[in-house]
């Protein structure tokens, strides 16, 4: 296991992959930890040098008391990458991460040649739905939230299989002063002005189930960043690398190569 002790905040990653490699970083959704992208990896060319971490209040990195700003998250994705010396990186995020690469990318475009935005947006939900939830956790737990979010993660189709039962057990074992802190931060957050400044490589990538952040949600996202693309994941819901990792590997490959990060 590998931390990084970022004053603050201590960070649990992980680096694969040849340390010459092109280097590909990934965020995490909320609820999840790095094990996000276990069955995705194995789809991915060897020759990339993979970051994987665990953000604050999540899987094995600390849990700062909250609630979390989404700028507390960025910045501690750009003291990871500064701490690990890694730079001109492709950044991943999904979700919550989606928000985190936007930010560093406006922050440090030094660190970031390209960027995609996975199952997020500029903007997530409104702040009234954002508190509704957070006072159902206050009240509950996690637990008191687990099913509607399964619902909104996952198709039909992958709810029927056992493997549901391991993502719900994943969510519901988050630190719940983790999971409510990074729920404010995305309440707290709207990025349309500053994505629509952004001027690099920009690849979409959207489930047509997810309930979370639908299809045309993510496009209008996307859009605001010239020259970005576009894919869409059938039969997916907000984690498709989970449901659809062939998909999802074939698909950030071929993003990879046309940016020349191969």
């Amino acid at each position: 296991m590998q931390m990084a002790d970022l004053d603050d905040v201590t960070l649990h990653y992980r680096l694969d992959g040849p340390e010459d490699g092109p280097v590909v970083v990934f965020a995490n959704s909320l609820g999840t930890d790095l094990r996000l992208w276990d069955a995705l990896v194995p789809h991915l060319p060897p020759s990339l040098r993979l970051l994987r971490y665990d953000k604050r209040g999540h899987g094995l990195s600390s849990c700062p008391a909250g609630p979390y700003a989404m700028g507390a998250l960025v910045r501690d994705a750009e003291r990871l990458l500064d701490h690990l010396g890694l730079s001109e990186v492709v950044f991943v995020g999904l979700s919550i991460g989606g928000m985190i690469a936007q930010g560093l990318a406006v922050k440090r475009l030094d660190l970031v040649r390209g960027m995609v935005l996975s199952n997020t947006a500029a903007k997530i939900g409104q702040p009234a739905m954002w508190n509704e939830r957070i006072a159902a956790v206050h009240e509950g737990g996690i637990e008191a939230v687990a099913d509607a979010t399964m619902e909104r993660w996952f198709s039909r189709e992958f709810r029927a299989t056992p493997e549901l039962l391991a993502w719900r057990n994943m969510l519901t074992r988050q630190p719940v002063e983790g999971y409510l802190g990074c729920m404010a931060a995305i309440s707290g957050t709207d990025f349309y002005t500053p994505t629509s400044g952004l001027r690099l490589p920009t690849l979409g990538i959207a489930g047509s189930e997810d309930g979370s952040t639908p299809p045309d949600l993510v496009r209008e996202t996307v859009d605001l960043v010239p020259g970005s693309q576009f894919h869409l994941i059938r039969r997916a819901g907000h984690l498709p690398c989970v449901e659809k990792p062939t998909d999802y590997g074939a698909t950030l490959t071929a993003f990879l190569e046309a940016i020349g990060h191969l």
